[in-house]
């Protein structure tokens, strides 16, 4: 079973996602609508890959990936930051903030898909 983390505040996004990703055989989705709650989440749930927004209340998805990849139980999950702002240094702060990819809202399914297989291919058999 693959585990995802997608952490959304928007309840929108969250349907259409989990809806999606559910379809596919032995994908499980996990949720959390801020960027505290996504990292504790990511901490007791330890999920194979993490979809993070960027802009989240409580704490921004910048904040929460420099957290995640700052806590040793964490830091090997990959982060795949998600935003609907396509501002010029979007994808760079992303990266710089510890994300292993970047993707634009609304999202191309599967543009995503090849993201995240590539992700979770370089992932150690039972690496949490």
């Amino acid at each position: 079973m693959t585990r995802i983390l997608y952490v959304e505040d928007n309840d929108d996004n969250v349907f259409l996602m989990k809806m999606r990703l559910e379809m596919i055989d032995g994908v499980e989705v996990l949720t959390a609508e801020d960027g505290e709650a996504g990292c504790a989440a990511a901490e007791a749930e330890r999920p194979d890959l993490i979809l993070m927004d960027l802009d989240l209340p409580v704490v921004d998805g910048w904040e929460a990936t420099r957290r995640l990849k700052a806590n040793p139980a964490t830091r090997s999950i990959p982060v795949v930051a998600l935003t609907a702002h396509a501002l010029s240094g979007s994808r760079e702060q992303a990266l710089a903030a510890g994300c292993d990819d970047f993707d634009l809202k609304p999202v191309d399914f599967d543009r995503l898909m090849v993201k995240i297989d590539r992700l979770l291919a370089k992932r150690e058999p039972g690496e949490a």
